[in-house]
């Protein structure tokens, strides 16, 4: 694995992943608070990963009310697919981001 010229640590090329392939993967997407945005994120979960259970959901608001984080785990089957998976979410009206 190559190191970057400032760091001893390694480096994973664009390319690799550090996660094996299937594997179970959390996902929390954090929003602000509308009655779309949970809607919206689980059809998006939805249409990538169509296997995924909606009753596995979880939404938590923020202390004020201001947002809301949607969070599941997920059977992911390669990095293409979570790549595809995190730009729908981040593209989606309200999302703040996704880890």
């Amino acid at each position: 694995m190559p190191t970057s010229p400032m760091s001893t640590k390694p480096t994973v090329a664009p390319t690799e992943s550090l996660l094996t392939f299937p594997c179970e993967f959390p996902l929390k997407v954090l929003g602000h608070t509308t009655a779309e945005f949970a809607p919206s994120v689980l059809r998006t979960i939805q249409t990538h990963v169509p296997s995924f259970e909606a009753s596995t959901l979880t939404i938590k608001p923020s202390a004020k009310g201001n947002y809301q984080s949607v969070s599941c785990t997920l059977h992911a089957e390669s990095k293409a697919q979570l790549d595809a998976l995190y730009q729908s979410l981040c593209q989606l009206p309200g999302v703040v981001m996704a880890l």
